[in-house]
């Protein structure tokens, strides 16, 4: 039996990217705003919470923004901003602890089961927390506070904007089985389609199913549907988290449709990778191919070596090989590309195989 006595909180900042530019501009508060580039070749990267009420959201198309909301507004990103404030943020965290684990430049989980102001209550830290971010960046936070990452993750996202949900253990059961399964964290749009094809809704629905199941249904990621399903989720909050990916990507302004196009546009964002992956002493066996054409359809291409990826020229080379490896290369057009290399040596999944017992003071 495992005893789950943590106290993690998940902070997720508020439509990030979009009102840190309401913020700085007040003609843009009260209206929707997109963060990106407005034009044909354009895509959404953050939206105002104005601009999701007409549908608009991260990773749209611009064009396909501009039909859902026609009045909306655009804005050119500052990624120099944005990551300024976000270390601004980093340091409100640290104040309390430093098993901080950043997912990106706008959420982290922080595990104040022992924390240095000796507070026994994770719902007050988190309380503080958003309140100190918005005292010194004007901006708000959303905050999930639970006993794993799992349902911490799941709460922050539950009364958004500027909202705090609390999961505690002697309720989770309950919380899990009532979930949609689309809100479960790791059921991407296409999982949760085939999941509700097979008659799982809800949690409860889910944890119907044996891992066994599970597991030839859906490869490896069944191990953790199975073990969400009953509120299991044993991994740490990781301060010197092990970067498992590296890469980039490149929309083109016109489709590409030529080999030695494609080969030119492959050896650029090779570079890019390149210089990335140096930048940061990267090693990887792994590299993978993202194709998007024309018509918005997607494949990806990849391949294991047996050596670590050390120079641009095996880059190039192993994403060259990748390339001429698709099919009907000249007789579709293509919109997007990009490289990612994957660290091979890394295994992501680290789940518990036996039952638990919940004991946690979230509240006093």
């Amino acid at each position: 039996m495992l005893l789950m006595n943590r106290k993690v909180i998940h902070i997720d900042m508020d439509a990030f990217y979009a009102s840190i530019e309401q913020r700085d501009n007040p003609d843009l508060r009260g209206k929707p705003v997109a963060v990106g580039y407005g034009e044909k070749r354009g895509v959404v990267a953050a939206a105002s919470y104005e601009a999701r009420k007409y549908g608009v959201h991260s990773a749209m198309a611009s064009v396909t923004a501009l039909r859902k909301c026609p009045h909306i507004i655009f804005v050119m990103p500052r990624f120099d901003v944005y990551r300024s404030i976000s270390n601004q943020i980093m340091q409100i965290f640290l104040e309390y602890t430093d098993k901080v684990e950043p997912l990106s430049l706008d959420e982290a989980f922080l595990d104040v089961t022992v924390n240095y102001r000796g507070l026994r209550s994770a719902t007050m830290i988190a309380k503080e927390i958003k309140q100190k971010i918005f005292n010194r960046t004007r901006l708000t936070a959303s905050a999930g506070v639970s006993y794993n990452k799992f349902l911490a993750k799941i709460a922050s996202d539950y009364n958004k904007p500027d909202g705090l949900f609390v999961i505690e253990p002697d309720k989770a059961e309950d919380f899990i089985e009532k979930l949609p399964i689309g809100k479960f964290f790791g059921v991407g749009r296409v999982t949760a389609a085939r999941m509700v094809e097979l008659g799982i809704n809800t949690g409860y629905d889910l944890k119907q199913w044996s891992e066994v199941d599970l597991v030839r249904e859906f490869g490896k990621a069944g191990i953790g549907y199975y073990h969400f399903a009953r509120g299991i989720d044993d991994r740490e909050v990781e301060s010197e988290r092990v970067r498992k990916s590296l890469g980039a990507e490149e929309t083109f302004l016109e489709d590409l449709n030529e080999i030695v196009d494609m080969l030119a546009a492959l050896d650029g964002i090779a570079r890019e990778v390149f210089r990335r992956a140096e930048k940061r002493k990267f090693l990887a066996r792994t590299l993978t191919l993202k194709i998007k054409y024309a018509d918005f359809t997607i494949i990806t291409r990849s391949r294991t070596v047996n050596y670590y990826i050390k120079t641009y020229r095996e880059l190039f080379e192993l994403g060259k090989e990748l390339l001429l490896q698709v099919d009907d290369l000249e007789e579709k057009k293509i919109r997007l590309m990009g490289l990612t290399l994957k660290n091979a040596d890394v295994d992501s999944t680290h789940l518990p195989v036996d039952g638990f017992q919940l004991s946690l003071d979230f509240k006093d």
